[in-house]
């Protein structure tokens, strides 16, 4: 009889990270459908409250914090700022550059976007560990830093 802990080798579904990734796309899909019903998706999620934790993020360190690459970024972006989410002016210093900070619309749809992504958090530590969520939380981090 397999078990989680040591499954057979021809049981790939039974392994740690085929487990891991089903409950990662679970979440994605949970995450998707809710944000679609307030007009946005995941990564722009991602950008919107990246840009309200840090003032001005280049577009590089916001494409690797919502796991997406810089072309797609440069596309998320530009889809935020048409939908008036987001705006981008030149940096006062260096011309070409351009910063991007939230809109009043922003703001609203982020907050918006916070209360859907805490309910999915919830439902998460009520499966796993509804007493002690930084157990879950610890040890997802440690298997990230064990696979570097």
């Amino acid at each position: 009889m397999s078990s989680l802990i040591d499954p057979p080798v021809d049981d790939t579904y039974r392994s740690l990270g085929y487990a891991l990734k089903r409950a990662q796309q679970a979440l994605r899909g949970h995450l998707d459908a809710e944000l679609r019903n307030i007009g946005l998706t995941t990564p722009q999620y991602s950008v919107l409250a990246g840009l309200e934790v840090s003032a001005g993020p280049s577009s590089a360190e916001l494409a690797r914090r919502a796991f997406v690459t810089p072309q797609t970024m440069q596309s998320i972006i530009a889809t935020l700022e048409r939908d008036g989410l987001v705006k981008r002016t030149a940096h006062p210093v260096h011309g070409r550059v351009l910063t991007t900070e939230l809109t009043p619309d922003g703001r609203s749809a982020l907050r918006a976007a916070h209360e859907i992504v805490a309910n999915a958090e919830s439902l998460v530590r009520s499966a796993v560990a509804p007493d002690d969520p930084e157990i879950i939380y610890s040890a997802l981090l440690r298997i990230a830093e064990a696979m570097r």
